[in-house]
């Protein structure tokens, strides 16, 4: 699986939702990128996406927003 990065913030039931996914599907080379801990992650996931919503995967210069939308393409690139 290519390099990946995944905005979110641990108190987001999304967020959860999609980190859950992850780790029971042993995914490797994402980049987890809390936005309320850092603020960088926050301006850099409005700059490359145009709003402040997580989850957000970062996937081949696109954005990815829903956590069902998240999954799916996980699923598919594994």
């Amino acid at each position: 699986m290519k390099n990946l990065s995944l905005y979110f913030f641990p108190e987001c039931p999304f967020c959860q939702k999609v980190l859950k996914f992850i780790d029971e599907n042993d995914i490797k080379n994402i980049e987890f990128l809390d936005i309320k801990k850092d603020e960088k992650n926050k301006e850099a996931l409005i700059e490359k996406g145009g709003k402040n919503q997580v989850p957000a995967l970062l996937h081949d210069g696109e954005i990815l927003y829903e956590s069902d939308d998240i999954i799916d393409y996980l699923k598919k690139n594994k």
